[in-house]
């Protein structure tokens, strides 16, 4: 297939590979490099094809929190059943939200159960609910980083113009930035570099990470999806640490222009807001990390139109997502990863999105292992 084989190219994969073990034979870490992809597509890509297991032993690949349903927390579930509850209202969501549980259940249990539940393929098709339903409220469960923050703006600025009433978005629409910024503050967790994520970049541009480079001194490179972008985007950030650099380094340029996409900014910008702050699943109340209407368009928003009992809710005991997500432990070190966690009976969002970190290990990274007694 035209513009996706040559990045497949076995051939050019091994000169990748080669050039990667010259570069670690240069720097020779005395401990192993840490570098954290932040995307969860590129988790998925990295075990699809077996790229961890080219590198040299010198290269450790942690896998980051940019997954946004894995990052959404038990209670923002919980707040969503509660609009769903509601007999006028169609709630509308993306499929990987559908499984994601809350401590109630899931929306797919709820959609079982009887209430009005609709999976769509982008926000537009809940606007269109909204046309053909006039009687009924239609809400849509807005989540996603900068990716898919646009179409939500877009949507809403489209219901304003129809003057369409009866529709409405839960947002919770997550910022990127200031979770690498969390990663980086962690106490006793060392990433040496990133891989920074593809689509996210695509909208927001390369200035947002600047300070990653400028302030916490860590190689910073935006990578594409495919198995060649990965291993190059890899050289590239050893090619940094090899010549003592720290850089914000475009990659995926044939994607992701430097300054980003200006129609969507422009969009985001005049809908949201920051919040104060977000809730996240296992890392906590990040400041600054999520986005809120603003007041001119409070119509549109669901979390006004309806109660909804916002209480934080704590993740299972026995489940790690929290030491996942932050690059803490490997997933297959988790007490229940492929037992009585798996993709059928999740007990975490990881297990459940098609980004998450423990689907990933689980759908490729073979049987489950042991979990090692440090982790216990």
């Amino acid at each position: 297939m035209k513009y996706i084989d040559e990045f497949r190219d076995r051939a050019k994969a091994e000169v990748l590979v080669a050039e990667i073990r010259r570069v670690i034979e240069r720097i020779a870490p005395a401990a192993p490099l840490a570098i954290m992809e932040v995307c969860g597509g590129h988790t998925h890509s990295i075990f699809r094809y077996g790229i961890e297991g080219m590198l040299p032993p010198e290269i450790e690949l942690v896998h980051g929190p940019g997954c946004p349903v894995c990052v959404l927390p038990m209670g923002r579930i919980d707040d969503c059943l509660a609009i769903a509850d509601h007999t006028e209202v169609i709630l509308t969501t993306f499929g990987d939200a559908m499984r994601v549980p809350g401590s109630r259940g899931s929306l797919s249990q709820a959609k079982a159960a009887g209430a009005d539940i609709r999976m769509v393929y982008s926000p537009m098709d809940a606007l269109a609910l909204a046309r053909k339903h006039p009687d009924r409220e239609v809400v849509f469960f807005g989540l996603g980083f900068e990716t898919t923050m646009p179409s939500t703006a877009l949507t809403v600025l489209q219901a304003e113009r129809d003057g369409i009433r009866n529709f409405s978005v839960f947002c919770n629409h997550i910022t990127i930035v200031p979770t690498i910024k969390a990663i980086l503050d962690s106490p006793g967790l060392h990433i040496d570099a990133f891989l920074g994520p593809g689509h996210v970049s695509m909208v927001t541009g390369i200035a947002p990470y600047h300070f990653i480079a400028d302030y916490y001194r860590r190689p910073f490179v935006i990578a594409g999806f495919e198995p060649l972008d990965v291993l190059q985007s890899i050289w590239m950030v050893l090619k940094q640490i090899a010549e003592g650099r720290c850089q914000v380094e475009n990659q995926y340029g044939r994607v992701v222009p430097e300054k980003g996409n200006i129609p969507a900014l422009t969009a985001v910008a005049r809908v949201y807001e920051l919040r104060e702050f977000f809730e996240w699943r296992g890392l906590g109340s990040i400041d600054h990390s999520g986005v809120r209407f603003r007041e001119e368009y409070a119509a549109f928003d669901a979390e006004r139109k309806f109660t909804v009992p916002n209480v934080k809710v704590a993740d299972p005991s026995v489940c790690q997502c929290g030491d996942v997500l932050k690059g803490a432990i490997k997933p297959w070190q988790c007490r229940v990863f492929g037992t009585a966690c798996t993709p059928e009976n999740p007990l975490g969002a990881l297990m459940v999105s098609s980004e998450g970190a423990c689907a990933a290990y689980f759908h490729y990274g073979g049987a489950p292992r042991r979990v090692p007694e440090h982790a216990s």
